[in-house]
C-alpha cells in the first residue's frame, strides 16, 4: 500500500472542540454535500465519493443506510414523549458522572470563545449498556444506562436500545468505507480494540423553538468540532445545522445543510483527523434554532478506551510526518467530555 497522497488541500490542524470566534461571518447557499449509498455494491465507488467529502469539507449524507423509515419515526415519536415529560421527571434521569442520561437546557457550552448562555437544547445520552456488576462498569464512560420508569414510558427502553444496535451497524458500514478511503484493509477498524468493542453513544435532541441571533452570542448548539472517530445525525425536517468548511477564514462562511429524509448526515471528528494526520477533515458545524421545534438524533461513535490514537501508516511519509504523538482514547476521551459540559454539582442545588 503506498502512501496517501493528497494535494491542493490545507492540512492545517483543525482540532479542538469550541471555534468560530466572534467577528463578521456570512451565511451562504445550502451545502451541497455528497451522497455515499450504502447499498451500492461498488464499494470503491463510495469510498471515492466518500474520499472526496472528507478532503472538501468533512461532511456527508449516507443513504440506504439499512435502517427502516418506520422505526425512525417510532424512534423519534419515542423521543417527542421523553422530552414532553414535566422537568421533575426528567431531572430525576439527570447525566451521570459516566455520561448517561438527560442534559438540560444550557448545560453545553460547544462554542465558548463566542457563547453568551450555552446550547438552547435539551439531550438523552444513552452509551453500550455495561452491567453494574461487570469489571468493565468500573472504568470511565463505562456502565449501566439511566433510564425513566418503564410505566412512564413503556417500551422506550427497548426501542433505544435496538435503535443503538442497528446504528452501530451502520457506523461499522461506513467506517469499512473510511478505511478504503484511506487506502487500508476494508477492515481496519473492525478490531477488537476500534469498533469491536467501541465507545458507541447515542443522543437525543431537542431544540425548543428559541431563536437563535449569533451577533449576540446565542445558539441552539454552539460552533464546535466533533471529539470522536464518526458521527451519524438523523434529523426531522427542520433545518438548523450549518457548517463552516473554513474556520480560520474571515469572515467566516456559514453553510445551511438540508436535511433529507431517510439518511444520515455524517461527519468526521477529531480523532479520525488527528489519526489520518489531518489529511481527512473534522469540520466546525452549528445549529441556528428558529422559532420551530427541531428533534434530531446523533450517533457519536468512538473506538475502544484503550485503542491507542496514532498516525495511520497510509497517512505519513517523510515529507508529511505524524503532527501528533500518540494518545489512548480513554485520556483523549477524558479531556474532552470535561471542556464542553457543565459540572454536575451546579445541579445538585435543584
Amino acid at each position: 500500500m503506498g502512501n496517501f497522497h493528497h494535494d491542493n488541500h490545507d492540512l492545517e490542524n483543525n482540532g479542538g472542540s469550541g471555534g468560530g470566534g466572534g467577528g463578521a461571518e456570512s451565511v451562504t447557499q445550502v451545502s451541497k454535500l455528497n451522497c455515499v449509498d450504502l447499498s451500492d455494491p461498488d464499494i470503491q465507488n463510495s469510498a471515492s465519493l466518500l474520499k472526496q467529502a472528507c478532503l472538501d469539507c468533512g461532511f456527508f449524507y449516507v443513504i440506504n443506510p439499512g435502517i427502516s423509515q418506520e422505526f425512525m419515526d417510532e424512534v423519534f415519536a419515542e423521543s417527542k414523549k421523553f422530552f414532553s415529560l414535566p422537568m421533575a421527571e426528567k431531572m430525576k434521569v439527570l447525566r451521570n458522572e459516566k455520561n448517561r442520561g438527560y442534559t438540560p437546557l444550557l448545560d453545553e457550552h460547544l462554542g465558548p470563545d463566542n457563547q453568551v448562555n450555552g446550547d438552547y437544547k435539551e439531550g438523552y445520552y444513552i452509551g453500550v449498556e455495561v452491567p453494574d456488576g461487570d469489571p468493565k462498569a468500573q472504568r470511565p464512560l463505562c456502565g449501566p444506562n439511566v433510564w425513566p420508569a418503564a410505566d412512564l414510558l413503556p417500551g422506550w427502553r427497548q426501542i433505544m436500545m435496538e435503535y443503538h444496535r442497528q446504528a452501530l451497524e451502520v457506523a461499522r458500514k461506513v467506517a469499512r468505507i473510511i478505511s478504503l478511503a484511506l487506502d487500508l484493509d476494508a477492515n481496519f477498524f473492525d478490531k477488537e480494540e476500534m469498533l469491536g468493542d467501541p465507545i458507541a453513544t447515542l443522543r437525543l435532541l431537542h431544540y425548543d423553538g428559541h431563536v437563535s441571533d449569533p451577533s449576540k452570542g446565542i445558539y441552539g448548539a454552539g460552533a464546535h468540532s466533533d471529539y470522536g472517530l464518526i458521527t451519524l445525525l438523523a434529523t426531522d425536517d427542520v433545518a438548523g445545522l450549518q457548517i463552516c468548511k473554513d474556520k480560520d477564514a474571515k469572515p467566516q462562511i456559514w453553510e445551511d445543510v438540508a436535511p433529507l429524509k431517510g439518511a444520515f448526515i455524517v461527519n468526521l471528528g477529531d480523532m479520525l483527523e488527528r489519526w489520518s494526520n489531518c489529511i481527512f477533515k473534522s469540520t466546525l458545524h452549528r445549529v441556528i434554532g428558529t422559532d420551530q421545534e427541531r428533534f434530531s438524533i446523533a450517533y457519536f461513535v468512538e473506538p475502544s478506551l484503550d485503542c491507542i490514537v496514532e498516525c495511520l501508516p497510509t497517512c505519513k511519509s517523510e515529507t508529511n510526518p505524524p503532527r501528533f504523538p500518540p494518545i489512548s482514547c480513554l485520556s483523549y476521551l477524558s479531556q474532552r467530555y470535561e471542556e464542553t459540559h457543565a459540572d454536575l454539582s451546579t445541579y445538585k442545588k435543584h
